[in-house]
């Protein structure tokens, strides 16, 4: 039997993925943070307003390059939930990326390593 995923599980790993690959730039240099300081800055000026998330990540981004590549690599709900307003767009490559979002398109990407041969 296949394993299989809704496509709000797909996306939710094919983040996951994407920062993982975030994390690891953001330990080999911590100045990825300030790429994405100023990202937010650039949001929050753009908006005009309070957004939650977005406080929420300026909070986040005052903590160690450590710190922050754990978040970005957690399982949990409030790590999936703030990958889906991460400052760090345009850390990646397009070749990164495109890596990425190939190896999850339907019907190649399976939990667990199965295939649909399976």
């Amino acid at each position: 039997m296949t394993a299989t995923l809704s496509d709000h599980g797909r996306l939710d790993e094919r983040s996951l993925t994407l920062h993982r690959l975030v994390a690891r730039k953001l330990l080999a240099d911590p100045a990825v943070l300030h790429h994405a300081r100023d990202n937010l800055r650039r949001w929050q000026a753009t908006v005009g307003t309070t957004v939650p998330a977005l406080a929420e990540w300026e909070l986040i981004l005052e903590c160690s390059a450590e710190q922050v590549a754990r978040l970005l690599t957690e399982r949990s709900e409030r790590a999936t939930r703030l990958r889906q307003s991460s400052p760090f767009a345009g850390i990646l490559t397009e070749a990164e990326r495109r890596a990425v979002y190939e190896s999850f398109t339907i019907g190649t990407y399976h939990p667990g390593g199965e295939s649909d041969s399976e």
